[in-house]
């Protein structure tokens, strides 16, 4: 073999090492992604029910129902579309009704999900970028006073 075809060989062998740890890498990754979405992106996509994802928006005043066991119900919001939230555990201090929030879980039908994270704000002026992205995206964030 002339040194030009040993040459050729190793970086070809080096390629295939690389594109093998990049492939184990997102393989690994895989389960751990998770996309945020606020509640009219949901309805636009048609997200398929299964799928692990993130849902910010306001808490709809009026739909917080606390039952037995540390399990609550209530609505997220834009102003456009509304999805219903269940979850099983202790909310945050600072999570009530027309609040931001985040909600990590899994969709369970259209408009209907269930929840294993919530995150809220921390102060009167601080929300989630995931909501005020979304928020600003549909025109109905203000600047200095929330939504």
């Amino acid at each position: 073999m002339t040194r030009k075809g040993r040459r050729l060989t190793l970086i070809g062998v080096a390629l295939c090492v690389v594109a093998f740890a990049v492939g184990l890498g997102l393989y690994a990754l895989r389960d751990s992604i998770v996309f945020f979405y606020g509640p009219s992106e949901i309805a636009e996509k048609n997200v398929q029910p299964g799928a692990r994802l993130r849902v910010g928006g306001l808490v709809k005043p009026g739909t917080l129902v606390r039952s037995a066991n540390e399990r609550i119900s209530f609505v997220i919001t834009d102003n456009a579309h509304d999805v219903a939230v269940t979850y099983q555990g202790q909310v945050p201090d600072l999570f009530r009704e027309g609040q931001g929030v985040v909600a990590e879980g899994v969709l369970e039908a259209p408009g209907k999900f269930h929840a294993d994270t919530i995150l809220s704000k921390h102060d009167e002026r601080y929300m989630p970028r995931e909501v005020v992205d979304a928020l600003k995206k549909q025109g109905r964030w203000q600047e200095g006073g929330g939504t």
